[in-house]
């Protein structure tokens, strides 16, 4: 059963046509990867299903329900989150101060109060220790380092107990441990707790390794949607990565 269903989204910046009826769907409960050369228009398809920009035209559906008019915030309280290439943490807040901000109970209004309720502290804490940066609960953010914020966005999320995931580049600018790390708790998350996932990625190995699904963009189109193993035997990916795709 679908997830999410992307249906001819289009979206243009002045003559620039960034995404081109693209069409795709997300399965419950899969780890479904998106990939495609640069310059696909992977990132825009990204921001069009989280609220981030308005399409042109078309439909994104998420769990039977139009979402496309609606406000990321919005979207977010039904159960989608998601992260970007760049950390959006909130520097001068420590790190425990930025799990409670999005947390669905109090949120930023758990801030002003004279203490954080004990369920909000134990769900944050809880997930800091999942992603390994408990101890660091109380430093500012600022102090800490790129792959450090990388976790904390992941942790984050998780604090509305979202059901669909969209991960930006989770593999950017990590060292392998701490790659090998957030895969780990992808696949615990997705195994255990039944999150669906939907990352946009260039590091094909990881992709191949953990994806249930790829997509594949190019020139702002879906060119082909498949297991792993036959996306990268597909000649029109093969032809997009070299450059040679005819849509």
């Amino acid at each position: 059963m679908a997830l999410l269903e992307i249906h001819g989204l289009n979206k243009a910046f002045g003559g620039l046509q960034a995404v081109r009826d693209c069409s795709f769907h997300v399965e419950e409960g899969s780890i479904t990867a998106l990939i495609g050369p640069n310059g696909a228009g992977k990132t825009t398809a990204f921001n069009l299903i989280s609220g981030v920009l308005r399409a042109d035209s078309g439909r994104v559906i998420f769990r039977g329900e139009q979402i496309q008019h609606l406000p990321p915030h919005q979207i977010t309280r039904r159960g989608m989150s998601r992260t970007f290439q760049i950390s959006r943490n909130l520097e001068d807040l420590t790190v425990l101060e930025n799990m409670i901000v999005q947390s669905p109970v109090h949120g930023w209004r758990g801030l002003l109060r004279r203490s954080m309720s004990a369920e909000e502290r134990d769900r944050a804490m809880e997930l800091l220790e999942f992603v390994g940066i408990a101890k660091l609960a109380h430093a500012e953010t600022r102090d800490l380092s790129y792959g450090q914020k990388k976790l904390l966005d992941f942790a984050s999320l998780l604090m509305s107990s979202p059901k669909l995931i969209l991960l930006d580049e989770p593999a950017g600018g990590v060292n392998p441990a701490l790659l090998e790390s957030i895969m780990e708790r992808i696949t615990e998350l997705n195994e255990q707790r039944g999150i669906t996932f939907l990352i946009v990625e260039h590091n094909m190995e990881l992709v191949m390794r953990i994806s249930h699904s790829v997509v594949v963009m190019a020139y702002g189109s879906v060119i082909a949607q498949d297991a792993p193993d036959i996306v990268q035997n597909d000649p029109r990916v093969l032809q997009a990565y070299l450059g040679e795709v005819t849509l």
